[in-house]
């Protein structure tokens, strides 16, 4: 070997671009944890969509409810219609029971005047049974507003449970994202551009011909 050949300059390692910090950081611990954030976030969020598809549907049953109601009052209202026609008609059979009694010289009560209270008897009859049944129509109606209204509360309950869901799950994904941040800041710039050039051989102090001397 002759003394003025350098020995060969040892070669600079090569960034990597599969080791940057990025790259780096999502296998590790950070990325476990903004995954397990996430997941967090889809738990609640799916927890939420649940609990608002059964908010739906209990608006369905009030507003069925609240129309059954609604037409059971109607029928009630209509059935009590009726009853200011049969008054009227008592009154006047009730006129001509006095105009007929007032006319007749004797004590005998005769059969028009019995047909007439009998008629009257049979309006007074059929005035309670509609009283009756609008009462009971009003009833069921009454139900079907307390049901309704039983389900009311029950979906405001449940739409505290959905803001409550949907809150966590924001705060989840905050921290998540606030998170990725972070260690995307923290993380050192990918290596770009050539490698630098390596170092000049050193020189050699040997004076020419020292070599053929010896």
């Amino acid at each position: 070997m002759r003394g003025d050949q350098a020995p060969p300059p040892a070669s600079s390692p090569t960034p990597s671009t599969h080791l940057t910090g990025t790259t780096h950081w999502l296998s590790g611990e950070g990325f476990a944890d903004i995954t397990k954030l996430r997941e967090l976030a889809a738990k609640y969020e799916r927890q939420a969509a649940k609990v608002l598809a059964r908010i739906a549907r209990y608006h369905t049953k009030i507003e069925k409810l609240r129309h059954t109601a609604t037409l059971l009052r109607e029928k009630a209202e209509k059935a009590l219609e009726r009853i200011p026609e049969y008054q009227q008609e008592m009154s006047q059979h009730e006129r001509t029971i006095q105009a007929s009694t007032s006319q007749q010289t004797t004590h005998t009560i005769g059969s028009d005047i019995t047909s007439l209270h009998y008629r009257i008897r049979q309006l007074q009859q059929k005035i309670v049974d509609l009283q009756h049944k609008a009462r009971r129509i009003e009833h069921r109606a009454a139900i079907r507003t307390q049901q309704a209204a039983v389900l009311k509360v029950k979906a405001d309950r449940l739409n505290d449970q959905v803001r409550a869901a949907q809150t966590e799950a924001q705060n989840y994904r905050k921290r998540a994202d606030r998170l990725q941040l972070a260690a995307e800041s923290d993380s050192p710039a990918p290596a770009s551009g050539a490698p630098p050039p390596p170092p000049p051989p050193p020189e050699s102090s040997e004076t020419p011909g020292e070599h053929d001397q010896l």
